[in-house]
């Protein structure tokens, strides 16, 4: 494609530029080229109109996602932090019964440790859950022979964990630890 040598293209830019800012340019008819960017600004404006309220309804949306998720990541860090204290309550109720002092240690004073630190640091979210403490054998026994401390726990969770032990069932949380006597 051939130049025109007759036209200015340094013209040319000049006048565009002086209509994408506003200004009325000497020698340009009404329907030239300033026409052609005020319809392109308008169209622009309309498609602005239309474009209101999108990002409120994009929010409405993933809005309950992101709740979802957010709560789902509570939900989990409660029953891991659950599950730790169980475990360690039952480390807690082991280490009482195999302690080497005098009287022995009877299976409801093991029970009473548990269930003292499970009162003390269990999230139960005000539920009524009290975790149950089996202590099949090995209390007040010789040196060297094992004590079993179970502790079983039914997760209730904030509202998530209610809702999924409708499938699943109740969610019980079960920790044992096993302590030679000293």
């Amino acid at each position: 494609m051939k130049r025109d040598p007759a036209f200015d293209h340094g013209a040319s830019i000049a006048i565009w530029r002086s209509c994408l800012r506003g200004n009325v340019v000497e020698g340009i008819r009404h329907g030239d080229v300033c026409e052609d960017v005020s319809g392109a600004s308008r169209r622009r404006r309309t498609n602005l109109k239309a474009q209101r309220g999108v990002a409120a309804v994009e929010f409405a949306i993933v809005l309950p996602l992101l709740l979802l998720v957010i709560f789902s990541i509570v939900e989990f860090g409660v029953a891991l932090y659950d599950k730790a204290m169980i475990t360690n309550a039952s480390r807690e109720g082991a280490r009482a019964g195999v302690v080497l002092r005098t009287p022995k240690p009877s299976k409801q004073d093991v029970t009473n440790v548990v269930l003292a630190y499970c009162q003390n640091y269990l999230i139960t979210f005000g539920a009524s859950n009290t975790p149950t403490v089996s202590v099949p054998s090995g209390v007040g026994g010789t040196f060297g022979t094992p004590l079993t401390v179970t502790v079983s726990y039914q997760y209730a969770g904030l509202g998530l964990g209610a809702m999924l032990s409708v499938f699943t069932g109740p969610i019980v949380m079960t920790a044992t630890t096993i302590m030679n006597n000293e």
